[in-house]
């Protein structure tokens, strides 16, 4: 099994978070998972903090180890600050190699937020210089624009976001190598834009319950330390970062246009043509990503930049199940059929990568096996998400198996 990294989720500690997230329940789901390494999310709040050093084991240089789990020490803040007249309220997913440094990086940002009040605190700071602050505890440091598409904070988002990434991090732009494509754009969608090329793109679940992780994430040839995975995404190293595990891009909840209260969902063309505003009340919708690379892109669609690294697109494993066996994902069917799949045949990553064809046939229920193999061919029905509305995804599998996934 390859290394698999999820470097940015969040933890009981953050607002709207299950309160399993923690580091027993995001040990236990990172081994069904098949999940290597996870970032530890959150370390700016004390509590959270105070619980990592309690529990965590050095595993390797910048890498601890938790329950046979490895982490890395990972947070994401959120910055505010005016720029030329206007509010940006940015995301940024901060990396640190030691718990010591972790404790310089805080008494720093204190001065700039509470950051107690939530796992990913809000900092009265701008991006530019948070690069700098991190850069200045440890030179290893380093600083990830977060989902950088999404409306509402971040990088390119159309509420609050920029047009060009040295406009937001100015003179630290030369410090930011890995840009995180968010839930609502995959690869390609961002190699439509040359001013990219340059930049690692990796892939992270921003889970908020145990569940969630993984769903997507950063695929490795092999077990990586803090120096070795700093080097190989500023390198954008082919043969040891393999490819990044997507959603189905249109899944994402701003993937097109649109206007939840009229459940009006509009492509970019669509939504322009009407000058952004909802065909059913005429006022703004929420311009999505598709939008803001179609504006932004200087590239046709399907362009490959030469040396990218590839993503597959998976569906995670609770909701194929759901769809072959007409359950919610939540039901007890659903959940004691995942269980019993990850316990007695392999972890989730396995079954959905690795695992050959015929022997999932042989090892789990066959319309389950059907729907697994769909998924691996990207033989899906999408109906794009807009406006915080996740998408709808179909897998095909006949009149009587054929569900609507959600």
């Amino acid at each position: 099994m390859a290394f698999i990294c999820d470097f940015h989720l969040h933890t009981k500690y953050s607002r709207a978070t299950s309160s399993d997230m923690d580091l027993e329940n995001l040990s236990l789901w990172a081994k069904r998972k098949g999940v290597s390494l996870l970032g530890t999310g959150d370390f700016t709040h004390p509590i959270w903090f105070e619980e990592l050093k309690r529990k965590l084991r050095p595993k390797d240089e910048g890498i601890y180890e938790y329950n046979g789990v490895r982490f890395i020490l990972t947070t994401e803040v959120c910055n505010i600050f005016a720029k030329r007249g206007k509010i940006k309220k940015i995301h940024n997913v901060i990396f640190l190699p030691s718990l010591e440094k972790v404790i310089k990086l805080n008494e720093k940002l204190e001065r700039f937020g509470e950051l107690g009040a939530d796992g990913r605190p809000i900092l009265q700071l701008e991006a530019k210089d948070l690069v700098k602050l991190v850069k200045d505890t440890d030179s290893a440091g380093f600083v990830v624009p977060a989902h950088i598409w999404t409306p509402h904070f971040s990088l390119f988002g159309a509420n609050s976001g920029f047009d060009d990434i040295s406009e937001c991090y100015g003179e630290e732009t030369e410090n930011i190598f890995a840009l995180e494509t968010g839930l609502s754009s995959d690869p390609p969608m961002n190699w439509r834009l040359s001013a990219l090329d340059s930049f690692t793109l990796i892939s992270n679940s921003d889970a908020h319950s145990p569940g969630r992780i993984g769903r997507e994430a950063n695929v490795f040839k092999e077990p990586l330390n803090y120096p070795e995975i700093v080097e190989v995404l500023k390198r954008k190293d082919k043969e040891k970062f393999l490819y990044t595990i997507e959603y189905f891009p249109e899944e994402g909840k701003y993937h097109f246009d649109g206007h939840r209260n009229c459940q009006a969902c509009l492509s970019p063309d669509e939504a322009k043509s009407n000058e952004n505003r909802c065909p059913i009340c005429g006022r703004k919708v929420t311009v999505g990503v598709m939008h803001r690379i179609v504006d932004l892109a200087d590239r046709e669609k399907g362009f490959i930049p030469e040396s990218v690294i590839g993503c597959k697109h998976l569906i995670p494993l609770e909701q194929i199940i759901g769809s072959a066996l007409k359950k919610g994902v939540s039901s007890e069917t659903v959940q004691s059929q995942y269980l019993q799949i990850v316990n007695q045949v392999g972890s989730e990553f396995s079954v959905l990568l690795e695992i050959p064809e015929d022997e999932l046939k042989k090892s789990i229920p066959y319309q389950i096996a059907e729907a697994i193999i769909k998924v691996r061919q990207e033989k899906v029905n999408l109906s794009p998400g807009y406006d915080g509305e996740y998408g709808k995804i179909e897998i095909p599998l006949g009149e009587e198996q054929q569900q609507t996934l959600f």
